[in-house]
């Protein structure tokens, strides 16, 4: 992944001080020792903070170690002011964890009180208006507490992603689909850019770029790609001249920001002056952590761009689509498992999954796109999709939206996509999210939703919410399974 932050996670122990500094010190060594058990890459910093001096030297120490994100360990009772002040002004993403006692010998002389400690953090946290992540319950063992700091991981990481984002769209969102028409103020709230150009930019880009000197190893790399799944060797000179064009500018374009994705305008204009779909390209850059939405989605390129920073893994759009057959449920009875035929739903885009995301694929013509453009005709401007089967396993659906007086909400869906052949068109597969029918109609259709879902490989919608969380997302709906959930915790509209 070339557009995802790199990580350089630091820890520092604060103690109060009427509480042993070495209890503090003695259980942060313990909580690194643990990370390194768990393969967890984490940065000792030495100074203990006790007061605002030593916030002001720690500050120093994590800049000089080049930390991006921070674990405040409270080893004892800890001074909520100091250490508070030190997630304030740490340039990064932030974490609140505890020590528990370990012991009944530790209770006369070496007690830390940490669980009474977080309860002070937190209120000094909301005094001073900043959101570090908390976990569901932050007080542990130095093992537990490693648990804790490996989950802050992926969410650290998304956040630094969100910090320093830049958001390229090319064209008009679509009048068809006016669902993608979402105000873009909530993204100035979040801190991520958008830039937005016209689809003439994006032709006199593609232009420009005839002749570049990548262009034959861009060929060269498809062609070993595909393989035999290769029909049109014919088109792979323009895609690559596509690519080129979208990957120079995303290089000269990033200004302040560090990273960059694209939410591009890709029909019905575009096949007729490029002369092709841009559908495997956008997958191949998705591949490599640039996600590129279709139809001018914002919000669906923020979308999966969360997921990807969440999984370090591509992800992709797809179209909640259509229903699945009941002859087809019929004949996949034994892989239904516990699934019921209103679970289950057709995930389809026109051919925009990253490769390694397939289970089959080759590259085709978008089917109905042809039908509407060169009617009775061998395709040409409307070749250039990735289609297949999308591989099975666990899977999440994720949006983030901005509704139309801007403010923030979203969903977050676990199941799996199973294996089943879709028989169909596009990069397509068979979903199963529990309760998807109470999902469609109480979340989906009820909160407004647009027909785009982001879509990560793997279950990841703790990490989702967490990160939902420290954006200041209220507005969530997750179906996070009932025995994982404290008592009153993450309520669910379609899980009841």
């Amino acid at each position: 992944m070339i557009n995802i932050p790199q990580m350089k996670l630091g820890i520092v122990a604060v103690s109060r001080d009427c509480f042993p500094i070495s209890l503090s010190e003695m259980r942060r060594k313990a909580v690194v020792g643990s990370c390194a058990v768990k393969d967890v890459e984490i940065i000792e910093l030495q100074t203990i903070i006790e007061n605002e001096n030593d916030t002001v030297k720690a500050l120093e120490e994590a800049a000089e170690l080049g930390i991006n994100s921070l674990v405040i360990y409270l080893g004892n009772f800890g001074p909520e002011g100091p250490l508070t002040q030190m997630a304030q002004r740490f340039d990064g993403s932030v974490m609140f964890a505890s020590a528990a006692e370990e012991s009944t010998s530790c209770l006369a002389d070496m007690r830390g009180d940490a669980y009474c400690g977080m309860l002070n953090a937190s209120y000094s946290a909301n005094l001073r208006n900043i959101r570090p992540h908390i976990p569901p319950y932050p007080v542990g063992t130095p093992d537990e507490v490693a648990e804790m700091i490996k989950d802050f991981v992926p969410v650290a990481r998304t956040i630094l992603g969100l910090k320093s984002l830049k958001i390229f769209s090319f064209g008009p969102r679509p009048h068809d689909f006016v669902a993608c028409n979402a105000p873009i103020k909530a993204l100035f709230d979040l801190g991520i850019e958008i830039m937005e150009n016209s689809e003439l930019d994006l032709l006199d880009l593609y232009q420009q770029a005839e002749g570049h000197p990548d262009i034959p190893a861009i060929i060269e790399d498809m062609e070993k790609e595909l393989g035999d799944n290769n029909p049109y060797p014919d088109l792979l000179p323009k895609l690559a001249q596509y690519e080129v064009a979208l990957l120079e500018f995303h290089k000269n374009n990033l200004g302040a920001s560090t990273f960059g994705i694209f939410a591009n305008k890709c029909w019905p204009s575009f096949e007729k002056f490029f002369g092709f779909v841009p559908c495997y390209v956008n997958a191949r850059l998705a591949e490599r952590g640039i996600p590129v939405a279709c139809e001018v989605d914002i919000y669906g390129a923020l979308s999966e761009y969360m997921i990807t920073c969440a999984t370090n893994h591509p992800a992709t759009l797809l179209d909640i689509n259509n229903t699945v057959p009941k002859d087809m449920v019929e004949k996949n009875a034994e892989t239904l498992g516990d699934y019921t035929e209103k679970d289950l739903f057709m995930g389809f885009h026109c051919g925009n999954t990253a490769p390694s995301c397939m289970k089959n694929s080759q590259l085709r013509f978008q089917k109905i796109m042809h039908s509407l453009m060169e009617p009775g005709q061998a395709p040409d401007i409307t070749r250039g999709t990735l289609e297949g089967q999308i591989k099975a396993g666990e899977v999440t659906l994720f949006r983030l939206q901005s509704t139309a007086d801007t403010k923030l909400r979203s969903y977050v869906a676990q199941g799996d996509i199973l294996d089943i052949d879709p028989e169909s068109f596009g990069s397509i597969a068979v979903f199963a999210i529990p309760e998807m029918q109470r999902f469609y109609r109480h979340v989906l259709v009820q909160k407004r939703y647009p027909h785009h879902a982001g879509i990560a490989f793997g279950h990841v919608g703790k990490t989702l919410y967490q990160v939902l969380d420290l954006l200041g997302v209220t507005d969530i709906d997750y179906n996070q399974p009932k025995e994982e959930r404290y008592p009153n915790e993450i309520p669910s509209v379609f899980l009841g």
